[in-house]
């Protein structure tokens, strides 16, 4: 370890905080503050400030988590309060990434659609990427050196991506300004699209997970500092992606009756429509390194987490949370190549993966927030009674996500689906 680490330069004391931006900013996160600023330009981007802010919040305590305790997360859960605490919150993480690992395979194929008219070229790329990602769980030694620099390439390649798409558009600087500082409903007037924006970036297994991904770089107490400032840079990067998207989307996309944007593809050839080829393979840069970094990132959160939750390890060199990524990279796969060849349905996976969340999100925001408040966890490290009331706004705001979750998103889903599939099963064959 360094003997003085709050002395290196900003960019050696990264690492963790890049790797979680990454896992947040995937297809999903895309194609809502596209989606967002097209349909409300610029007056929302203040919720981004918010929900970035609570989410380097709870990074930080992840960050100090990792830093200062004595054990791996989910054992120090397991001595506070028994194994089947750790247990139900490693495997409601794995579930629930396994269940929209299928989303980030549809979005690295959103990539090669866009380009490629092949379904089975298609699929054959997402397979192919995805015994990559297999092998590159077992290939290295040192891997969580080898997902640093793969992570910082990629979110290199997003950034400038995006920001080239922005700048050759000339966003009005005023009215991003003002959408930062000045809290608005919107045109609609509800609650509903705040919270859902809010959910593309404050998202609590991320910020969990820095705790392992601080344990895996090797930090330990001394390095405190320096897991402060790389969950602060990653909020940044978290913060200038999605302003870019939402931005992009206000200034080329806003007003367009003839557009919907409800996949990544979708967002791909409004922008080309509109501003020709260049813009569209320049954005596919920038949706592959955001498919493909939550793609391997988001799998190792459920596989990690979930040996951890068992007692089966939790350092990059275990054999037990290799494994469990790896299926969660093969089942999120099968549905994925199922959805490309045969138009299978997978919103009974969404609708399971978003009723575990109901109750898995505060529950690991609840438990992050316990465990640093905890004195005999982080010692002098404890969180302070500051950091504890804005934890606590942070954990009432993702329970109002639940909520919104529980009584507004899975019920149409669900009033959706049943009929189709109910009518699919009596149609004859």
């Amino acid at each position: 370890m360094n003997d003085q680490p709050s002395h290196q330069p900003w960019y050696r004391r990264i690492g963790p905080g890049l790797i979680t931006a990454c896992v947040v900013i995937g297809p999903g996160s895309l194609v809502t503050s596209s989606k967002v600023g097209a349909s409300e330009q610029y007056s929302m981007l203040w919720v981004v400030v918010v929900s970035v802010a609570f989410m380097m919040l709870y990074m930080t305590l992840g960050a100090k988590l990792g830093a200062v305790g004595s054990a791996a997360p989910c054992d120090l859960i397991a001595a506070k309060a028994g194994r089947w605490l750790s247990v139900l919150v490693g495997l409601s993480v794995f579930f629930i990434a396994t269940a929209f690992q299928s989303g980030n395979n549809i979005g690295v194929a959103a990539t090669f659609e866009a380009f490629i008219d092949s379904k089975t070229v298609v699929a054959g790329m997402v397979i192919l990427f995805n015994l990559l990602a297999i092998v590159f769980l077992f290939a290295f030694k040192d891997m969580y050196k080898m997902l640093e620099r793969v992570m910082m390439a990629l979110v290199g390649l997003m950034l400038i991506s995006f920001a080239i798409n922005l700048i050759s558009l000339r966003p009005d600087l005023a009215a991003m300004g003002k959408g930062l500082v000045t809290p608005t409903l919107g045109k609609s007037g509800e609650l509903l699209p705040i919270l859902g924006l809010i959910g593309t970036t404050f998202i609590s297994a991320a910020a969990f997970y820095q705790a392992y991904l601080v344990r895996q770089k090797g930090w330990g107490i001394d390095e405190v500092k320096s897991g402060m400032v790389d969950a602060r840079i990653g909020s940044i990067i978290m913060f200038l992606i999605t302003v870019m998207l939402m931005s992009t989307a206000a200034a080329g996309l806003s007003g367009r009756a003839d557009i919907t944007l409800n996949s990544p593809v979708d967002v791909a050839i409004a922008l080309e429509s509109t501003f020709g080829p260049a813009a569209k393979i320049i954005f596919c840069f920038g949706l592959f390194s955001a498919a493909y970094s939550s793609f391997l990132v988001n799998a190792m959160i459920g596989g990690f987490m979930a040996a951890d939750g068992l007692n089966m390890g939790s350092r990059p060199t275990d054999l037990v949370p290799r494994l469990l990524t790896a299926a969660s990279l093969l089942l999120g796969m099968a549905v994925g190549v199922a959805v490309l060849i045969f138009d299978f349905d997978r919103t009974p996976t969404i609708i399971a993966a978003q009723a575990v969340t109901v109750v898995a999100a505060p529950l690991i925001a609840g438990v992050l927030l316990w465990l640093t408040s905890s004195r005999d966890v982080m010692g002098e490290h404890v969180n302070r009674p500051a950091t504890i009331v804005f934890g606590l706004i942070g954990l009432g705001l993702l329970l109002a996500m639940a909520g919104k979750t529980a009584f507004s998103d899975l019920p149409k889903k669900l009033e959706s689906y049943l009929p189709a599939a109910a009518s699919a099963s009596s149609d004859p064959q």
